[in-house]
């Protein structure tokens, strides 16, 4: 798994890669949730395209962020590119109804700077 920060304007792009997995590194998550609480952002798109696969550890990194960024009034964490298996662990675990999801970065970014307060998973 890696984790890679893009930013653009005042949105925090977390580019994913690979699989987010148990056995994986769970102090290198913790870092860069860290990372990311540290670096003050307040609006935050999680690009899914390069993740093949999520579990309990990558639920705990999301929920970690999630967390974070809303203590901020102002704050949004989205997420995008789902394949249909990291989509249906979010559908069962609920996280899609609480994390807005959008089916492309564009759809995300747009949704960001427009300031949207949409519902979960009623974006996809």
């Amino acid at each position: 798994m890696l984790v890679e920060f893009e930013r653009r304007g005042d949105i925090c792009i977390l580019r994913l890669h690979g699989k987010f997995a148990t056995g994986q590194d769970s102090a290198y998550l913790r870092a860069k949730t860290d990372e990311i609480k540290s670096a003050g952002y307040s609006k935050v798109l999680a690009d899914f395209s390069q993740v093949s696969y999520i579990d309990s550890t990558g639920i705990g990194f999301l929920i970690g962020i999630y967390t974070s960024i809303l203590k901020n009034a102002t704050g949004r964490f989205v997420l995008a590119n789902l394949n249909r298996r990291v989509r249906d662990v979010l559908e069962l675990t609920r996280l899609s109804n609480v994390i807005p999801i959008y089916p492309s970065e564009d759809t995300a970014l747009e949704a960001l700077e427009a300031g949207e307060k949409s519902s979960a998973g009623q974006a996809s």
